[in-house]
């Protein structure tokens, strides 16, 4: 990778998109200190600070602190992903999207673009509402009055808007994919607080902890495995060979190849950890827009709030920890099947080896082979949902005891795979550069 790395910057068309790139996560992480209108920053230090532990922990992680200080990118890219998801379901139910999506090409998925452009702006505008009646009454505003409430909510569409420009731009002209790389970038910057909190461990109030160094030292290597075994994973896949008869076409040969489906042990990637959590904390945002202080109450209501924040809280009760746990492992795993078998179709991918006169040494062509590709993408898949469910549940392991580190198991799953993505997209861009200097 460092290889990889040195040989890029040694490229100059490929250095460009890497400063390309740099400069606009610069913007990105300037954004993120810059307050919106009519907020009182001392007022909004004490009641979000108190409050770090709930969903605006979870948001917070994400937006890379924008969301603690309710800066320009407070809402970070969340509402292009929620839109995003959901035009992706609805493409698998509406027709019409599905053609855009298959059928139609390049002209197509820009059409399908821009729609997720406009859900997720309304998405925005609905997030921010959200926020707004959340802390109206917390004394963090200037006033509660009409101008102030819509620069507020402006403010958080402009940026999300913002965000969703800067994306395309790296996704266009620098490296990698954009909105990867904003998350990435969010997630990354709450690396330094994890890091103090380890030393604090070391060094406490009263002098050198040799508790701590053992405990900092267990962190550091189930980093390390946990690093090891997310990449592993992401770069494993299970190979099913296909084989292609010879045909002759006039006077030539065609066919005759070996070659294989690779199949990614994690084929739904992080999606599955997002959408469970999303659909657990959903009720949260929406009881919280109605009553700001329910968290410190008691009765229906407060009991579904402190279930539903259970995966991001540690001011919630064991029990509904320990429930909130089993629900989301299964919502997590179950998201998985959805999502892989809505990506990888196995009757699809059988009738377009059929056509193509290939067939699976072994298997017959058709309706067996189906059988065969949906038996072992159901395998994998069960592989990969457990997988994702024991990422996503160390965090509220560590829930358990006195250390408090926002980056956790999903943090790096996100982070690791983004990493390899920019690492695989430089390869190909040196790959492409040698090949035009051999033409030239």
């Amino acid at each position: 990778m460092f290889q990889t790395i040195k040989n890029a910057l040694k490229t100059p068309d490929v250095r460009k998109k890497l400063l390309y790139t740099l400069l606009l996560i610069v913007i990105f992480r300037l954004g993120c200190y810059i307050t919106v209108p009519g907020v009182n920053s001392v007022v909004l230090s004490q009641a979000l600070g108190a409050s770090s532990n709930g969903i605006t922990g979870l948001i917070d992680l994400i937006s890379g602190g924008a969301f603690s200080r309710l800066s320009l990118f407070a809402m970070s890219i969340s509402p292009y992903i929620t839109a995003s998801i959901v035009i992706q379901l609805l493409a698998m139910v509406i027709p019409a999207l599905e053609r855009l999506s298959k059928e139609e090409g390049e002209a197509g998925r820009d059409k399908l673009n821009q729609y997720t452009k406009m859900l997720s702006i309304v998405l925005a505008l609905v997030e921010s509402l959200g926020i707004y009646f959340a802390y109206r009454n917390s004394g963090i505003f200037v006033d509660t009055g009409f101008v102030t409430a819509a620069l507020f909510i402006l403010s958080l569409i402009g940026g999300t808007s913002i965000l969703m420009w800067l994306g395309d731009q790296i996704s266009d002209k620098g490296i990698g994919n954009g909105i990867s790389m904003i998350i990435f970038v969010g997630i990354l910057s709450g690396l330094p607080s994890a890091v103090i909190t380890i030393y604090n461990l070391m060094f406490t109030a009263v002098g050198f902890s040799t508790t701590g160094l053992i405990t900092a030292i267990g962190i550091a290597i189930g980093a390390i495995i946990l690093v090891a075994a997310v990449v592993f994973v992401q770069e494993a896949e299970r190979r099913v060979p296909v084989q292609y008869a010879k045909k002759v076409v006039g006077r030539k040969m065609y066919g005759g190849q070996n070659t294989h489906i690779p199949l990614k042990l994690a084929m739904a990637g992080v999606l599955p950890i997002i959408f469970a959590s999303s659909f657990l904390t959903f009720p949260a945002q929406i009881i919280s827009m109605f009553n700001s202080s329910i968290g410190s109450q008691t009765g229906f209501w407060a009991t579904i709030y402190k279930f539903s924040i259970a995966t991001s809280s540690s001011s919630v009760p064991v029990g509904y920890s320990i429930v909130n746990a089993i629900v989301y492992l299964i919502l997590i795993v179950a998201f998985t099947f959805f999502y892989t078998f809505a990506t990888f179709n196995p009757a699809e991918v059988s009738n377009n080896i059929k056509k193509n006169g290939g067939f699976i040494p072994g298997i017959r062509a058709g309706k067996p082979t189906t059988e065969y590709l949906t038996s072992i993408v159901s395998k994998i898949t069960w592989f990969g949902g457990i997988y994702l469910a024991i990422i996503a549940i160390l965090p509220m392991l560590l829930r358990f005891t006195s250390i408090d580190i926002t980056f956790g198991g999903t943090s790096i799953l996100i982070v690791v795979g983004v990493a390899l993505e920019v690492v695989e997209q430089l390869e190909s861009q040196l790959v492409m550069r040698h090949y035009k200097g051999f033409l030239e």
